[in-house]
């Protein structure tokens, strides 16, 4: 069966009724356009989590100490007029990150208390997750050891120093009943002791892990540290 033939175009060169509308090209093409733009700008609260992951990333790097807003602008590529959108200041991004690493390591904690009964394998296992949280995460450490606070806000730093405190306090809670357990005739006495060495020894591995450019890992050796410390 033959096919039909299309329809001729006029002769004086109009229009036909099949031809698309005057325009219709240009607005179809902006459409399109539009609908790109629309999908490369980012989801509400993903600016906001970009900014705190580009900043975190900025500190792993050398001379990270001080870091300007226009530098951190610089590297998502955009003004720091959007980075005041999100955040007041760069003490407000700062204390984002200290959020961030009170809900990460108190979270992973309470998985601790909840998978380890024994009070004095409990203390170890702390330590062992702050140190583990700050090697996967060294920006966050600069953050933890102050590095990355000494020309910020004095707020920050007492955020970060009441973070430490909560940790020490739940270790004197594991080893106290640890200390009881063991028979100890002063079991508060010891654990507030053992507390503050342990925590001590956490901070130091943190702060020589960030002062060596993260080239000694918090976690070196960690198995022979804590049965000398635990014993």
């Amino acid at each position: 069966m033959p096919e039909t033939p299309a329809p001729a175009p006029p002769a004086d060169g109009s229009a036909s009724a099949t031809d698309p509308a005057p325009g219709a090209h240009t607005a179809a093409v902006a459409d399109v356009a539009a609908e790109a733009a629309a999908r490369k700008r980012p989801r509400p609260g993903e600016r906001r989590l970009q900014i705190l992951q580009t900043l975190a990333t900025m500190l792993e790097e050398p001379g990270a100490e001080r870091i300007t807003t226009a530098a951190l602008a610089a590297r998502i590529g955009v003004s720091e007029a959007a980075l005041y959108r999100h955040f007041s200041g760069k003490a407000q991004m700062f204390e984002a990150l200290i959020d961030f690493i009170e809900a990460s390591v108190f979270g992973l904690l309470r998985e601790v208390a909840e998978r380890e009964p024994a009070p004095g394998a409990q203390a170890g296992r702390i330590v062992r997750v702050l140190l583990q949280f700050g090697e996967r995460n060294p920006g966050l450490t600069r953050v933890m050891v102050g590095d990355a606070l000494v020309y910020e806000h004095e707020r920050l730093t007492a955020r970060m120093n009441q973070f430490f405190d909560r940790l020490e306090s739940t270790l004197r809670q594991c080893l106290r009943a640890h200390a009881e357990a063991m028979g100890s005739t002063t079991p508060t006495v010891d654990a507030q002791g053992r507390a503050s060495v342990l925590l001590a020894f956490a901070l130091g591995r943190l702060q020589r892990h960030a002062r060596s450019g993260f080239r000694r890992p918090p976690g070196e050796h960690l198995d022979v540290a804590l049965r000398l410390l635990l014993a």
